[in-house]
């Protein structure tokens, strides 16, 4: 309920949007995409497929890993990560369920109630705004042809890759995939998806509230999905390295 009773000058509204204001300012400053690009030369990479140059991963959506050339899209290219990411991967769909079940143990909106059929509809209206935002965001990065996919940092170190991870879900690359861009298209879409799904929900809910809640959603699950883009790679060679230490061991006893 409180989430839907902030008023529009509410402090916690203003402290909000001055920490997603802070951190576009901040990533355009420290820009660690170009510092990558003043570090030693990478060896030449072989030019990507288009298979390649798509993958999206369900927990943490479309990616470049670090062996693949960052290259412009094709309007062909974006359309199909635009249908990867919003209809034939899983992402969206998990994404949908969780803020879909968040709401329901939170019973926002109380009209909807706390039922299957209270879930079902908070489902159905979370994966509608999850769509518009999509292809809002897909749309605007289209036209003035940015980069929709996070790249993997070319660095190494914990730090260096955690800060790229943090400002390139406030940032990114145009056509150059050089120059950065504040991400203006990532959260107008988070915004006004959410904007809009305000429309249909019971209660009549303040659409400036829901707005600046879909943004500043949008900042969180975006730092936290390119945080796990980062270091799953990490994550899965440690375990992979631990699965076979017991069959290492096992091998050497007559």
């Amino acid at each position: 309920m409180i989430d839907l009773i902030i008023p529009w000058n509410s402090p916690v509204l203003a402290r909000s949007m001055l920490c997603v204001l802070s951190a576009v300012l901040f990533s355009l400053e420290a820009s660690p995409c170009k510092a990558q690009e003043n570090s030693a030369p990478s060896p030449e990479k072989a030019p990507a497929t288009a298979s390649q140059q798509l993958p999206v991963n369900w927990l943490y959506g479309a990616y470049l890993p670090k062996e693949i050339p960052l290259e412009p899209l094709s309007n062909e290219m974006r359309w199909k990560l635009f249908v990867r990411q919003s209809f034939t991967t899983p992402g969206i769909y998990i994404k949908t369920g969780f803020f879909a079940a968040q709401d329901t143990v939170a019973n926002v909106p109380p009209e909807w109630g706390q039922s299957a059929e209270g879930f079902g509809k908070r489902l159905g209206s979370r994966y509608a705004q999850f769509l518009i935002q999509n292809s809002f965001t897909s749309t605007g990065d289209a036209i003035v042809k940015w980069e929709p996919r996070y790249d993997r940092c070319q660095c190494a170190g914990a730090w260096p890759r955690t800060r790229h991870a943090f400002i390139r879900n406030f940032v990114t690359y145009t056509s150059s995939e050089k120059d950065l861009r504040p991400q203006v298209f990532l959260y107008a879409a988070a915004y006004g998806g959410a904007t809009l799904s305000a429309m249909w929900q019971p209660g009549n809910p303040n659409i400036v509230v829901k707005g600046y809640q879909g943004a500043i959603a949008q900042a969180w699950t975006g730092v936290l999905s390119h945080l796990i883009a980062e270091f799953a790679p990490d994550v899965e060679r440690a375990l992979h390295h631990h699965k076979e230490q017991p069959d290492a061991g096992t091998g050497q006893h007559p």
